[in-house]
């Protein structure tokens, strides 16, 4: 029987990649470790590679990366939210599933399993650095440490707090400046995938922002999980409001491509200020 395996670097998966026939149908999964819904999906993905015979040559190819440790491999297959499936053959991608639901991610699995391995969904071929919806992928646009300094940091050391002061401390800090990027890493040096696409975003759309460093303060980290109800980084705060991570923000700028303009640069050089100048660096 097949099973799930899992590759932690780059130069695995490229060499994983060419070692199968284009007659092989490669299972492609996305995770990340502090996903509750991963877990889930690892188990399901576990158990439909345990009902698929092991052939020469192979039919059917189970591999799962961790999303954050293979980030070139996730921004080439525009990996925006976790867990996410890739089925392809050869270097022409057939399907991608995002999200937890094992019945959508079996039926796929087995549609494509069972059927021709030439010509992809409708027989239209997607390769993996392009997507239907024309997504873009910001992994050209990430900042480099000689770009000058658009955020200040908001970090602390480690403080153990208890609950109302961590709430009290978090209530400041979302409205620490009228765009707060919470991420993983600093603009200059993103930790991962999701947090470096969402920087070049409002970069992109030049907006001033304050940002905190959440791998500098597990309080924080996982104190703003419940605060925010919302368990992922990054998340975008407006106003003191939760937007949300990549995704949401991607779709609200989709919707309205109007909707950052009031925090651009451009904008506060042309009307009055009314918010407080940024606080300083920590």
């Amino acid at each position: 029987m097949s099973a799930l395996t899992e590759i932690k670097s780059e130069g695995d998966w490229n060499k994983h990649s060419a070692s199968f026939p284009p007659t092989t149908l490669q299972i492609i999964y996305f995770k990340a470790d502090w996903a509750a819904p991963c877990k889930q999906m690892t188990t399901v993905l576990e158990t439909l590679a345990s009902s698929y015979p092991v052939t020469d040559p192979p039919t059917t190819s189970w591999i799962c990366m961790d999303a954050e440790e293979v980030i070139d491999v996730s921004d080439n297959f525009n990996v925006t939210a976790v867990p996410f499936l890739v089925l392809r053959r050869g270097e022409q991608v057939l399907e991608t599933v995002s999200g937890s639901d094992a019945t959508k991610v079996r039926t796929a699995i087995e549609k494509h399993a069972n059927s021709s391995s030439t010509g992809g969904v409708n027989g239209t071929s997607i390769t993996p650095s392009s997507s239907t919806t024309g997504a873009k992928s910001f992994s050209t646009h990430a900042p480099t440490q000689q770009e000058p300094a658009t955020a200040p940091e908001f970090s602390s050391g480690e403080v153990k707090e208890d609950k109302e002061a961590l709430h009290k401390r978090l209530s400041s800090l979302v409205k620490a400046a009228p765009v707060m990027l919470f991420m993983k890493g600093t603009p200059s040096a993103p930790q991962c995938g999701f947090s470096r696409q969402l920087v070049a975003l409002l970069r992109e759309n030049s907006v001033k922002y304050g940002f905190f460093n959440i791998l500098a303060d597990d309080e924080v980290r996982q104190g703003l999980k419940e605060f925010a109800d919302w368990p992922t980084f990054p998340q975008l705060w407006v106003e003191g409001e939760l937007v949300g991570g990549l995704d949401i923000v991607k779709e609200e700028l989709s919707n309205d491509p109007e909707f950052l303009k009031p925090f651009s640069v451009a904008k506060t050089h042309n009307a009055p200020v009314k918010e407080s100048p940024l606080p300083e660096a920590a």
